[in-house]
């Protein structure tokens, strides 16, 4: 069994180079759930609905997110109607996060949802939320503490942030499975995710990083970073808010407690002693995957590496 531990837009790329080099049934991830934000009364669970879309084949490449082809009806509507509507939902998702609503709303747990779901749409593959308690990724600007959406989507991630933490985290416990799967795996593979608010919130739920410490799977991480940049996103800026330097240095140094090997940028060779001084080791890889054939290609150096 492979774990992947992964956030959305950059993690999904991998994960899909992975369910198409492996049996997609003996791949589980492990899905980044403090970016999940309440939008129109719904629960919406960014990272959980691009990976399920990605492995159901229904994702939008060209976003990133949501559904190809989707129609945006009602939220022209909603914005017709003097509604906030900053945060884009089509159509066909509003019937995945309509229906998720209405299930936690019954007594549901977002785990047991988040299967039915996978199931429905015809996805092999195993996908875990982090946890089934509310953990909410927050970040601390000028104008003082918001929720991470209203930074990322609303503001595009152009405020200044001076701190970012995980309400709730200290209180959640790792979703059923969670931890049974990274002790059983063969092998863990850490996405190229922002390591802060994609990973982080993961690695903050109380005993997940003790559990990838202890287990005897080869963990492989990617890095998202070229340079002092983002591949996309903002992970660069919150990792300089988090006093972690925005490099595949600074990447192997949140995972330093339980990672082996870390695939960084050619442009980033320069890294390797530094990063290998924290006994990880550091493998040069052309890690953008701007296609299906570059991110089967990684995930293939990927699985080489962690059999190794």
């Amino acid at each position: 069994m492979i774990v992947a531990l992964s956030g959305g837009t950059g993690g999904a790329k991998l994960v899909e180079g992975l369910a198409a080099e492996i049996d997609p049934a003996e791949l589980t991830v492990i899905c980044n759930t403090g970016d999940d934000a309440i939008v129109h009364g719904l629960y919406v669970s960014p990272d959980i609905d691009t990976i399920t879309y990605t492995l159901a084949g229904l994702s939008d490449p060209g976003k990133g997110w949501g559904i190809a082809g989707d129609t945006f009806a009602v939220l022209e509507q909603l914005r017709r109607l003097g509604n906030e509507a900053w945060f884009n939902l089509g159509d066909k998702d509003l019937a995945t996060h309509i229906t998720r609503t209405r299930l936690l709303k019954e007594g549901g747990k977002l785990s047991a949802i988040t299967e039915r779901m996978r199931r429905v749409l015809g996805v092999q593959s195993t996908i875990l939320p982090m946890s089934d308690d509310r953990v909410e990724t927050r970040v601390t600007t000028a104008q003082g503490e918001i929720p991470f959406q209203e930074y990322f989507v609303k503001e595009r991630w152009s405020p200044e942030v001076s701190a970012v933490r995980f309400a709730g985290a200290e209180n959640s416990q790792p979703a059923p499975g969670v931890i049974t799967a990274i002790l059983n795996a063969q092998a863990i593979v850490v996405c190229p995710s922002n390591p802060i608010t994609s990973i982080g919130p993961i690695l903050a739920v109380p005993g997940m990083r003790s559990a990838l410490a202890k287990s005897a799977a080869a963990i492989v991480g990617v890095s998202p970073t070229i340079g002092g940049s983002a591949i996309s996103g903002p992970a660069h800026k919150l990792m300089s808010a988090s006093g972690v330097k925005a490099s595949a240095r600074g990447v192997a140094e949140c995972y330093r407690d339980f990672l082996d090997t870390l695939i960084i940028a050619d442009e980033d060779r320069q890294l390797i002693s530094e990063i290998q001084q924290l006994k990880i080791r550091a493998v040069t890889a052309d890690i953008r995957m701007p296609d299906l054939a570059h991110k089967r290609r990684l995930a293939r150096e990927v699985l080489s590496l962690a059999r190794k």
